[in-house]
């Protein structure tokens, strides 16, 4: 039977804060941005009660918790943290599949035998984490995905729940229909006007009856319901494609300013890259208008490449030939076509290491061991505090940030 673990750091954004500002502590504290026109990113478990969550305008959250302490966003240390847990991680398994910065699925079927059952693996990780990171982090674990991460989200804060095989039905049954993946406001409303409101409601119906209603979404709501949810762990290696994308605070159109923004995303991306043995040849820009229209760009290499700055040469190359007609909400980079480094074709006497492969293996060691903050280039550097962060989807090869609800 599958093992998967889903672990999920507590209010990560607002957790880093309070671990590096002993006087938030036990405090209110949002992390956000422009009081006009930003989103709440981060809520600590200790302003929540007031009804702020991530996501909601922060002029919104403002008023419901006037007391709060209110920080910005600080990219480079979040970044850094989520290095650590994930390296963490790696020591029990490398099928690891990252969902954000502060999320990830493990397949630990095969690490039984090393390190003892799920739920001991789990609380293993969890307490090396709370040692070395100094952060809470939960873990749900089931023998599907769908049934771990919805585990692990009623364990928080700082908990741990496992669903056995022979119990999913039955932890399933009682929750609204709303926690099945793909349900929301719209299809929640058509549900119950179904008689559908909780998760039981739907495993007992037939599912041609769902079909018959619902099309497609009622054949996969009905695996859901009763737990059926075949998809495998895609770690980095197994993806198809690595990216990062960000949203933005405020639209942006000026070039000047969105170029270091693209600078740091392909540099996330190459260090991904040769974190799994990855090449790419073909690098994809993303552009999402404030109107929400979306446009790709994309390039085909020469020769494959895992180098961030090569990345940013494309893609700026593509930015720069057909400068965005309206300003951009969203912005990412991803390569696409990926193997691994030995199926590029060598030249007929071969080809000497380039010069920037050893500068990556020199600027990943220093990063290995003094952080991500430690060295980058001076544009990215120059977002710290308000760099926009990840929003990263929930799919194989997305980047490892998203400002989500925790």
């Amino acid at each position: 039977m599958p093992a998967i673990l889903h672990v999920d750091m507590d209010a990560f954004y607002a957790s880093v804060e309070q671990r590096d500002r002993p006087e938030l502590r036990g405090r209110p504290v949002i992390v956000g941005g422009h009081p006009k026109r930003g989103v709440v990113l981060a809520a600590s478990y200790e302003v929540r009660p007031f009804g702020v969550r991530s996501a909601i305008p922060m002029a919104r959250a403002v008023k419901l918790a006037p007391t709060a302490v209110v920080v910005p966003p600080r990219f480079s240390a979040y970044v850094e943290a989520s290095e650590q847990v994930f390296a963490i991680l790696e020591r029990y398994t490398p099928l690891i599949e990252p969902l954000s910065l502060d999320e990830a699925f493990l397949d630990v079927t095969a690490s039984q035998t090393l390190f003892g059952p799920p739920a001991d693996i789990a609380r293993q990780l969890r307490a090396e984490i709370a040692r070395e990171v100094r952060l809470p982090a939960s873990a749900g674990i089931a023998a599907s995905k769908f049934v771990a991460k919805i585990a692990s989200d009623l364990a928080k804060p700082d908990g741990q729940r496992e669903v056995l095989e022979a119990e999913t039905r039955d932890f399933l049954a009682p929750l609204p229909v709303s926690r099945l993946w793909g349900v929301g406001p719209k299809l929640e409303a058509t549900l119950h006007s179904l008689g559908l409101r909780k998760v039981g409601d739907l495993a007992v119906r037939d599912p041609g009856w769902l079909v018959e209603r619902l099309g497609d979404a009622g054949a996969h709501l009905a695996a859901l319901s009763r737990g059926d949810d075949p998809r495998v762990v895609v770690p980095d290696r197994g993806a198809k494609s690595i990216g990062a994308e960000d949203t933005f605070e405020e639209d942006l159109s000026d070039l000047a300013v969105l170029r270091p923004r693209l600078h740091a995303q392909a540099l996330r991306v190459g260090r991904r890259l040769r974190r799994a043995g990855l090449k790419t040849r073909v690098v994809q820009l993303k552009l999402k208008g404030n109107d929400f229209t979306l446009h790709t760009r994309r390039r085909t290499l020469e020769q494959p490449t895992d180098d961030g700055q090569e990345i940013y040469r494309e893609v700026l190359a593509l930015l720069e030939r057909a400068p965005p007609e309206r300003p951009l909400r969203l912005t990412g980079v991803s390569a696409q076509e990926l193997g691994e480094p030995s199926t590029a074709q060598l030249g007929l006497f071969g080809e000497a290491p380039r010069r920037s492969e050893a500068l990556n293996r020199t600027l990943d060691a220093i990063t290995e061991r003094f952080g991500r903050g430690a060295v980058a280039p001076a544009d990215v550097l120059a977002l710290e505090g308000d760099d926009p962060l990840d929003e990263l989807r929930s799919k194989a090869g997305a980047s490892r940030l998203d400002p989500r609800e925790d």
